[in-house]
């Protein structure tokens, strides 16, 4: 009798084994026919749609991004997501937004030569340019800074009126009695010029810093109004250097002699710059966010949510001189629309909902994610983590932002990794960063997807599908893809966030 009992048990345990192990199994075969799903070939073929010069480089406002966010709604509605914005995928905001059209035209002029600068290689306009057709002197002043309040005014003793400025675009990397030199955004240093009598501004990377010295195109232009007929360019060391040589000086002495002796340093350099530069500025353009959603299949988890982003948007171009913004960032747009196919594609559904987000205007100052973050339609303490992929298709290997903020998430992705592509480096850091940043300041865990030596061509012509490293393409998005599993599958409960 006792046998038969023992025969009994063992059955039922071993039916129980069975049951579990084909579950097991079961689960693991889903999660494996969304992962296989995850091709390079596939991510890059939708970077080469937004780096095309059909969507114009997708600078927020224009046709061109317009474009781009109704090819992601499109994917969405493909792939059976749920609309979850205001009107059915999109999140409407306002921004400023200017066009720059041809003509576009800058040179150096003496009395002895006229040099004509090539567009993208010797200058390119600031994203907030205004107008001009002119030519006028230029007068170096140093970083720009007109601070009598603390004894430091590089505009004190020059005359800059009617006169085009050549100022460093980077505030002085030291202090006046310790007291910090406050904004330093391109629109205060634009708006200095303009107040004592400036026609126009150069800007030129400090060249004796160690960030890029080359002229990049940009639309982070800080807050305030815009002059409307004030030309702003971002010019090349070299440029500049040619403006100053006849002084005697070069432009890196002339940062080394402020920043040694910590006093102006400005003075008529006896060229003139010529400059024409048509730009159609918009004070409140529409653009939009981009919001789908898989909902979660458990009962209660599915009230709860993972936020999987990117930012859609890149800097645009201007008289005809593209910026493609391959990986900075179709590549990470690419990236949350294969994770949701992935998921799509895999029968087994995450308890949890995922929300999949393309953001707009990142470049000009994280305004789409805060937009998302300020209009939530859920509470955030039942967001459990958000996921940013940003520049993720250029690099050697694997970088995860976040990991002092959200350690334990972090913990999560890095084990992931090392059963799997095993590419990810120790380096991370606090705080958000970019479009994370908005959830992170709500006390959301984060997690920053990104390519280790990723911002080589960095707002640059060069930023193009060709450069970018297709193995550690793909596996960064298999990372994010099996972390959002985990997260989704309710395994992970949300962390303090530490500041």
């Amino acid at each position: 009798m006792k046998n038969n009992n023992a025969r009994k048990i063992k059955t039922v345990f071993l039916a129980i084994s069975i049951t579990l192990l084909s579950v097991h199994n079961h689960y693991a075969q889903q999660i494996e026919s969304g992962l296989n799903s995850i091709h390079s070939h596939e991510l890059l073929a939708v970077v080469d749609l937004l780096s095309s010069s059909d969507f114009d480089g997708r600078l927020s406002g224009s046709e061109g991004y317009n474009k781009a966010a109704s090819f992601v709604a499109e994917r969405f509605t493909k792939l059976g997501l749920k609309p979850a914005g205001e009107e059915e995928y999109f999140q409407y905001l306002n921004v400023e937004y200017n066009k720059i059209d041809t003509p576009s035209v800058f040179y150096f002029l003496n009395e002895k030569r006229k040099h004509h600068y090539n567009l993208g290689e010797d200058y390119v306009f600031r994203g907030f340019t205004g107008s001009a057709d002119f030519r006028s002197p230029v007068v170096f002043c140093g970083y720009g800074i007109s601070r009598p309040d603390i004894g430091f005014d590089e505009y004190e003793n020059i005359n800059v009126e009617d006169k085009i400025v050549l100022v460093f675009k980077q505030n002085p990397p030291w202090k006046i009695n310790d007291t910090e030199w406050g904004n330093d955004s391109p629109r205060e240093k634009s708006r200095v010029a303009f107040e004592h009598g400036a026609k126009g501004i150069l800007f030129v990377s400090s060249p004796n810093d160690k960030w890029l010295h080359v002229p990049i195109g940009s639309v982070a232009h800080g807050e305030g109004e815009q002059i409307e007929d004030f030309p702003q360019l971002h010019i090349s060391t070299e440029s500049a250097d040619d403006f100053i040589a006849t002084t005697g000086y070069s432009i890196v002495e002339c940062q080394e002699r402020i920043d040694r002796t910590q006093k102006p340093f400005s003075f008529l350099t006896g060229n003139q710059a010529g400059i024409k530069v048509n730009a159609k500025y918009v004070k409140s353009a529409k653009t939009m966010n981009v919001v789908g959603m898989l909902e979660g299949n458990d009962l209660e988890l599915k009230d709860e949510y993972l936020i999987i982003g990117a930012h859609l948007d890149h800097v645009g171009s201007q008289a005809g001189l593209l910026f493609p913004g391959a990986n900075d960032n179709a590549s990470g747009s690419a990236g949350v629309l294969e994770i949701a196919e992935a998921f799509m594609l895999a029968d087994l559904k995450p308890r949890r909902s995922i929300l999949f987000v393309l953001f707009a205007s990142e470049e000009q100052g994280l305004y789409g994610s805060e937009h998302f973050v300020e209009n939530l339609n859920i509470n955030s303490e039942y967001i459990t983590a958000m996921f940013n992929l940003d520049c993720i298709g250029y690099g050697d290997s694997i970088q995860i932002g976040n990991g002092k903020s959200s350690p334990e998430l972090w913990n999560i992705v890095n084990k992931i990794d090392e059963e799997n592509s095993n590419l990810m480096v120790n380096d991370t850091w606090s705080g958000g960063g970019a479009d994370a940043t908005p959830f992170h300041k709500i006390g959301i865990p984060c997690l920053y997807f990104v390519s280790k030596f990723s911002y080589d061509h960095l707002h640059q012509t060069t930023d193009t599908p060709e450069t970018l490293n297709p193995k550690i393409f793909e596996n960064i998005v298999k990372l994010a893809y099996l972390t959002a599993r985990e997260i989704g599958a309710g395994i992970y409960i949300k962390e303090t966030v530490i500041n």
